[in-house]
């Protein structure tokens, strides 16, 4: 008899296995969660009221609330625009609260992030500040005009003086105060400053082209920090959905468990590690969740977006495009039109004029200068005089100490300084190219590697099913199959994002302009 029971058990999972072949094959193909998961806190563990030997273990998965859709418009929405007065503060939860998440393009990321970046606003507002210097060092240029005027009531002692002494000779007395007012107007220019408005001028120049390839450096800093930003929000969204299918795989292998318990074929321990299973991929789905959040607040902050906003990769994961350069013309890409490079070299020509302005200081300086006053008397019956007067002023500072010395030769040291962060900078040029360059490659191979042993990972899967169903195969085949299935899509979306993170670095590396389009190809 009990021959017969063990003849009929295997008869009951072979059908079970046919009846779940071809749902089994095509779950595995492609599988979709439509229903994001909802509420915080997930529930206790409830023990059923089976009458089996087997006491099963339900679990319910982790949810959060759901968040309502937004389309995906073609250009970036105004609502994600920033609060227009910078000063203002949150004051209650609903200001502050997430009403949608809006998915966007990398392109409107990147268009967000150049116009709402608050680094990239002060950059800005420095090389504004820069300009302005530079039109205040130019206005030496031309001459100054100065108008002074003078009102004057004076009474003198010297004349009160005298008419006590007329008063004692019987002398008529004088009147001892005046009141005058008196004006001059002069021009002044400087016709020789012994270098030093020249020096200033191109400092000032040296300044503006300083602040300008910072405003270049930063824009392409911002560029690869919304790439990489943006990366992390696709892995995560990736993320999530592998461990949404393997969640699915575990409770599909949690099913064929308990069905192989029922027909008496399988064991109540097959049951409880299937369950264990799926409570692992359950926490392992929440991490994901929790992941994906907040790789999507790290983008908004980035952006600089509204606070009532979250945001959502629109684009799926997938090659973002091919470098088509050798290693050693990239280097030489590189070297060439990098702005850190060129922010070396300017900074070397403004140390020179700085100390060119600082062995001025102790040079001659010829002035120009024209005067015409205007005085009028009050008290008197004078009336009103003018008179001009033309000359030339030479000021020299012939000793201080050698204070002038002193900064010509600290200047000279900062020129040396900055030669050698020229060289150390061209060698970290090369070095970032070429981790970018290896990097590119490397992941591209894993790329077409971790394809391949993902669809043999599903294979796997199916098959390990398959025997468990049928009664030949293990619980353990089955377990080790669905980690095998999850390592392998986790390998392929690394692969995948870290090839484009590499492209975005190379990008970043070769040049301080948009993406060179001669270098790559879709």
């Amino acid at each position: 008899m009990p021959k017969y029971r063990h003849l009929i058990a295997g008869s009951i999972g072979i059908a079970i296995a046919l009846g779940n072949l071809e749902a089994t094959a095509s779950a595995s193909k492609q599988l979709k969660i439509q229903n994001q998961i909802a509420q915080t806190a997930p529930s206790l563990p409830m023990v059923s009221e089976r009458p089996d030997r087997c006491p099963i273990v339900e679990y319910t998965p982790p949810q959060f609330p759901p968040q309502p859709p937004f389309s995906q418009p073609s250009t970036t929405p105004e609502y994600l625009n920033p609060e227009p007065n910078p000063l203002r503060r949150a004051n209650k939860p609903e200001d502050v609260a997430i009403i949608g998440t809006q998915p966007i393009t990398l392109q409107q990321a990147l268009d967000l992030a150049l116009r709402n970046n608050p680094d990239l606003i002060e950059a800005d507002l420095t090389l504004e500040r820069a300009q302005a210097a530079l039109r205040e060092a130019r206005a030496a240029y031309f001459p100054t005009l100065t108008l002074r005027g003078d009102l004057i009531r004076n009474d003198s002692a010297q004349a009160d003086f005298q008419n006590e002494q007329r008063q004692q000779q019987g002398l008529p007395l004088t009147d001892s105060t005046s009141t005058s007012l008196s004006s001059t107007l002069e021009l002044n220019y400087p016709i020789y400053t012994a270098g030093r408005r020249s020096a200033a001028i191109e400092a000032a120049e040296k300044q503006v082209r300083l602040s300008e390839l910072e405003v270049e450096r930063l824009t392409e800093q911002i560029r690869l920090d919304v790439y990489n930003a943006y990366y992390d929000v696709q892995t995560a969204d990736e993320q999530v959905r592998i461990s949404q299918k393997a969640v699915e795989n575990a409770r599909q292998s949690l099913r064929d468990a308990k069905a192989l318990e029922r027909a008496g074929v399988g064991t109540c321990f097959d049951v409880l590690r299937a369950q264990v299973q799926l409570g692992n991929e359950i926490q392992n789905l929440t991490q994901a969740l929790r992941d994906q959040r907040v790789s999507r607040r790290q983008l908004a902050q980035l952006l600089n977006i509204s606070e009532q906003f979250d945001i959502a990769a629109a684009e799926p994961v997938e090659i973002a495009g091919f470098w088509n350069l050798s290693l050693e013309e990239s280097i030489v890409l590189a070297l060439k039109n990098r702005a850190e490079l060129e922010q070396q070299l300017v900074q070397r020509e403004l140390r020179q004029q700085q100390r060119r302005l600082a062995r001025a200081e102790q040079g001659p300086q010829v002035n120009l200068f024209a005067q015409y006053n205007v005085i009028e008397g009050f008290n008197d019956n004078l009336g009103s005089g003018d008179g001009f007067a033309v000359g030339a002023r030479l000021q020299w500072e012939l000793f201080n100490g050698g204070a002038t010395r002193a900064r010509a030769e600290r200047e000279t040291a900062n020129i040396a300084s900055e030669e050698t962060r020229f060289t150390n900078q061209s060698n970290l040029v090369r070095q970032q190219v070429e981790r970018a360059f290896y990097d590119l490659r490397a992941n591209f191979e894993n790329i077409q590697t971790a394809s391949v042993e993902v669809e043999r990972a599903t294979e796997s899967l199916r098959l390990a099913r398959l025997r468990f169903q049928a009664g030949v195969g293990t619980q353990t085949d089955v377990i080790n199959a669905e980690t095998e299935l999850t390592r392998a899509e986790g390998n392929r979306l690394r692969a995948i994002v870290g090839y484009n993170r590499a492209l975005a670095n190379m990008q970043r590396s070769v040049s301080n302009l948009p993406r060179p389009t001669a270098a790559l190809s879709p």
